[in-house]
This record gives structure tokens, C-alpha cells and sequence, in this order.
């Protein structure tokens, strides 16, 4: 993993030295805010295609990239080459740890994955069940929430990552080696899943492994030299997230239309899988269960470093960051007051 990250180090250290984004949202006399965005169905989209944040921070160069997994994200933020992502608690619990060690906070919670990731085996793949998957060919994004279930449904069933043939691939490279025939199986997540389901057969989904102890969330993080200096920025894009778990809430049909303009699907097969998601409610992230309040750290943090001790049994990480160190990268400030 860290062969990887140094890897994509040198992307985007070369990225940076191109168009100047290594200089970014972090200078506090800079008004610049350098986002990264994932393509899955989610109230960041909204926020992004309505210009939410735009309206909000007139005064400010807002740029949106799109990333397609939480490592290279985490990459990302190593380079300096970003300021606020969308990205899984997987890739944040090894952002956290060591030897990765990333200076960012958890500042909200995106949703959490219900049956909008889950692992489908290919018809006439002969897998039936996890357990069969022993011998065959997995793919999934490496460092991601969708890798962290695939461990956990194979520790589930008995099964070593030895057992299986686990290739990284990501979401959209999952559905060209699919159509080719090329895997038995794989673990993603929406909209790629849709498009395996439909020759496939769903094996689990990611809102069963949280039932059974192995949850996973999207989470917004945000670089702590950014929080630093511009933690108004910060409140003002924490507070149109919120306004955009509303819109999913209250009207979820207006949410889907511009969540389909960002996927580039109708707003009905939008609607369909924003239905898939669990969304919690604004007043929820203050909450004890989530990210909580200047006075008590939620169990948001218990819930990284329980991923953070599954990771390091599975040889992903060097060492399993401590519950109050995490605790000190929960951005709780002016919870729940400041989200509207």
C-alpha cells in the first residue's frame, strides 16, 4: 500500500508543479478551496451540482476533481494536493495510521453503505456463495470501503485473502474486465454495481456486514492546515452537506435529478440507487453514535479504530492508531449549531 501511495506521489508532486495546485486552499491568504469528489450516488453530488458551495463562499476559487477510490485520495492529501474529499472509512482508518499517518479530520458523515456496495458473482461463474469463491477471481478498488468488506466477508465464510485471487481494479475497470469475462466476481459499489447485477447474482451487501459488526460509512474529511486556516470555509461547506442530506430527505426526487446529471443517468435510475444508501439526518451527526459534540467525541472514532485493527490483522497497516488520537481527528467544532 505505501509502495502506492509513493507511487502516486510522484503524479501528482508532477500534477502540482504543472498548474500550481500544490500552492492551494491550505495558504490562509489564499481563498481557494481544492475538492475531490468520488462518483457515487450521495449528497456531495448535490452539493456540487447545484453550486451550493459556489453560492456559499462567493469570494472563494472552488475547484471539483473527481477521484476514483479512497487511495487515491489518500495520495492526494500526502501530495498537498487537496484540501476537503469524499472517501470511505476504510481509506480514512489507513489514512489515520501508520505508516500513512495523514494530518486530516473527519468532519462529516456522507452516508453510510447499505445495498449500494455490495459482491456479486458473474452468472456461470459457478460461485454461489462466499465460501465458493475459494480459487476464483475478485475484483475490487484496493484501499477501499469495498476492499475492507471483501476481507470481512471472506474472514466471514472461512476464507484467507490467500484463498482468492484478489486483482485491484477500479469500479469502471471492473465493468470492462466484466463484460469480457474476466472475473468471477467483484465488490463495488454504485453506479458500476448496477451495471454487474445485471449478469449477476448479489452474494452480500455491505448493509449485511454492518449488521454483523464490519459497518462502513462515506465520510468528508478536511486537511487539518485547511481547518486551520479557514475554518469559516470549513462551516460553510459543512453547512450546504447538510443542506443537501435535507433535499435527499424531503424531496429526493430534485436530489436525484442533479445527482443523474453528475452520473449521467435519468433521474429515475438515479432515485433508485440514492434509495439504495442509508442518509442520515443533519441533527444525527452531533449525535453520540456519529461524530459528536466539543464535549464528547461520537463512536464514529471507535468505529475507524475497530477498522483500523481489522486492517492491521490483515497485514494493510503497520500499526493500529490509538482511540484518543482518533478522537483528536473527529472535527467536532461548533457541532451541532454550525450545520444550520
Amino acid at each position: 500500500m505505501f509502495k502506492k501511495i509513493i507511487a502516486g506521489l510522484a503524479v501528482f508532486s508532477l500534477a502540482a508543479c504543472g498548474n500550481g495546485a500544490a500552492s492551494g486552499g491550505a495558504d490562509p491568504e489564499k481563498k481557494s478551496i481544492r475538492l475531490a469528489y468520488q462518483a457515487f450516488p450521495s449528497g456531495d453530488l448535490v452539493v456540487k451540482n447545484q453550486g451550493l458551495l459556489e453560492k456559499a463562499l462567493p469570494d472563494y476559487q472552488i475547484t471539483w476533481t473527481k477521484f476514483d477510490s479512497g487511495a487515491s485520495i489518500n495520495t492526494a492529501f500526502v501530495a498537498r494536493s487537496i484540501d476537503i474529499a469524499a472517501i470511505g472509512s476504510s481509506p480514512v482508518a489507513r489514512g489515520l495510521s501508520a505508516p500513512l499517518n495523514i494530518p486530516y479530520q473527519v468532519a462529516f458523515v456522507l452516508d453510510v453503505a447499505g445495498d449500494n456496495e455490495a459482491l456479486v458473482a458473474r452468472n456461470g461463474s459457478g460461485v454461489t456463495d462466499v465460501a465458493s469463491l475459494k480459487g476464483k477471481k475478485v475484483g475490487t478498488p484496493f484501499a477501499s470501503t469495498a476492499h475492507y468488506s471483501l476481507l470481512a466477508a471472506l474472514d466471514q465464510a472461512g476464507l484467507k485473502e490467500s484463498d482468492v485471487n484478489i486483482v485491484d481494479l477500479e469500479p469502471q475497470d471492473i465493468q470492462a474486465a466484466w463484460t469480457r469475462g474476466d472475473l468471477d466476481a467483484a465488490y463495488t459499489w454504485l453506479p458500476s454495481l448496477a451495471e454487474i447485477k445485471k449478469t449477476g447474482k448479489v452474494l452480500i451487501s455491505s448493509r449485511e456486514l454492518a449488521t454483523a459488526g464490519k459497518p462502513t460509512l462515506d465520510l468528508g474529511v478536511v486537511s487539518t492546515d485547511f481547518i486551520t486556516n479557514h475554518p469559516e470555509a470549513v462551516d460553510a461547506w459543512r453547512k450546504v452537506e447538510a443542506q443537501a442530506l435535507d433535499l435527499i430527505a424531503a424531496d429526493p426526487a430534485a436530489a436525484a435529478k442533479a445527482i443523474g446529471a453528475e452520473l449521467n443517468l435519468s433521474p429515475e435510475e438515479a432515485q433508485e440507487q440514492l434509495s439504495q444508501g442509508v442518509f442520515l439526518k443533519p441533527a444525527d451527526l452531533a449525535s453520540d453514535e456519529w461524530l459528536g459534540t466539543p464535549d464528547k467525541v461520537g463512536k464514529l472514532a471507535g468505529n475507524l479504530v475497530s477498522a483500523a485493527e481489522f486492517l492491521k490483522g490483515q497485514q494493510k497497516i503497520d500499526a493500529v492508531p490509538a482511540l484518543a488520537d482518533v478522537q483528536k481527528a473527529i472535527y467536532v467544532q461548533g457541532l451541532p449549531g454550525v450545520l444550520g
